[in-house]
């Protein structure tokens, strides 16, 4: 799951206007271009490096590419040279059929001119929540879909919170208690990553979002309020320092290991913590301020694009096999092998019913927001202004209020 950083999108803003000025200059802005000749393959990029994961998309492609005529050839590198990638591509005018991209990526690379709309191919876009489409939408144009997407929920030690009489916490009050609670010598009781990317941004949001803050605007009460809960957790102790330059990996690493009982995370988690012995483990909701306020949590997931190139029939075959990618039963097929949700709304509701372990996530999903909805192409520096401010938060440096201050001001710096 690349749910959270984007190294290469610090650099895209800067290559944008170039790469876009090869495709117009190239001829490629119209996706003209000559059709002749039985197209009977295509090539396909994306950053599955794993080899259980690109071999399960390879096999996921094959299939949809049969069902299209052609044979896919699948190529993947690994993320942080992905973008970088597909800019050097665009500008030599070889880009692949197929591009897989992290959402947060797509509205930056559709300002190139690199894309194409996929109404042109008249692929289907119905029934998505409307988080999931704006991930795949630049200026009111659909560009990418995804046939699964994620995000963060609670995970908890069932038989921690059990000996300590716990309930699972619903508000941040009774986190903050739970947490304190839960906490033992060599064990803390609740574990996020906070650290300085955006992987610490994208944990922080659901509480930020949740508490009617906004990235548009973070020097506001609201968003320090939610800083202000991180902060308590770790002068409190019952959240360790160390979160400060923990990865979601050490996330869960420390909360397989039993050194925490509570911590954030996401599902693509779940099929190691299945492999742990003796750990019996629940997932809820994230926790909000008060009763009654509306859990708001970041999209997290890769929609698949069409680029632009010098053949409109290959460029046809692309987006039937992306379609064929985003029906409902490889979405469901896709959502069981790696524990995500499928995109469209009635396939994630049957999904919650077979599995109720990702019930939380699809409750979760059909109100997540997409990083990119509020600030587009300007979300790279907000989220990194965050993952500061958490940074200097936490470590006692600065206050909430401070720090988000500063925060903002960085942001919005011309």
């Amino acid at each position: 799951m690349r749910s959270a950083a984007v190294p290469a999108a610090r650099r895209l803003t800067a290559l944008a206007g170039s790469v876009a000025l090869v495709l117009a200059a190239a001829g490629c802005g119209g996706g003209t271009g000559s059709a002749s000749g039985r197209v009977t393959s295509i090539t396909a990029l994306d950053y599955y490096t794993d080899a259980a994961e690109h071999a399960q998309w390879g096999e996921r492609l094959t299939a949809c590419g049969k069902s299209a005529g052609v044979t896919v050839e699948h190529q993947s590198v690994p993320g942080a040279s992905l973008v970088p990638r597909v800019l050097r591509q665009a500008s030599s005018r070889t880009l692949p059929d197929l591009l897989m991209l992290d959402n947060p990526d797509l509205q930056q690379v559709a300002q190139t001119g690199a894309l194409t709309p996929l109404d042109r191919y008249g692929v289907d876009s119905g029934g998505y929540a409307a988080g999931i489409l704006s991930a795949g939408t630049y200026q009111g144009k659909v560009y990418g879909l995804a046939p699964t997407v994620s995000t963060v929920a609670l995970f908890y030690n069932k038989d921690m919170l059990a000996r300590a009489g716990v309930a699972v916490p619903r508000t941040w009050d009774q986190l903050k208690t739970a947490a304190a609670e839960l906490t033992r010598p060599g064990r803390y009781g609740m574990a996020v990553d906070a650290n300085a990317t955006f992987e610490g941004t994208w944990q922080f949001l659901p509480f930020l979002w949740s508490n009617g803050g906004d990235e548009t605007r973070l020097d506001t009460p609201r968003a320090a309020q939610a800083l202000q809960l991180w902060a308590d957790l770790v002068e409190s102790g019952s959240m360790s320092r160390s979160v400060l330059n923990w990865t979601q990996a050490d996330v869960h690493d420390r909360f397989a290991a039993g050194q925490a009982a509570m911590m954030v995370n996401g599902p693509w988690r779940i099929s190691e913590l299945n492999k742990v012995r003796d750990l019996h483990w629940g997932v809820a909701p994230l926790p909000v301020r008060v009763p009654g306020q509306t859990l708001v949590t970041p999209l997290g997931g890769e929609v698949w694009t069409v680029p632009q190139n010098m053949s409109g029939a290959r460029q046809r075959k692309a987006a039937q096999v992306l379609a064929c990618l985003n029906e409902p039963g490889n979405m469901l097929r896709l959502a069981e092998q790696f524990h995500t949700v499928p995109s469209r709304s009635a396939v994630a509701s049957r999904y919650a019913r077979e599995v109720p372990s990702m019930a939380p996530f699809v409750r979760s999903v059909a109100r997540a927001r997409a990083r990119t909805g509020r600030l587009g192409v300007r979300w790279p520096r907000a989220a990194t202004a965050i993952h500061t401010a958490v940074q200097a938060a936490l470590s006692g440096e600065r206050t909430p209020r401070e720090a988000l201050g500063e925060a903002q001001r960085t942001a919005t710096e011309p």
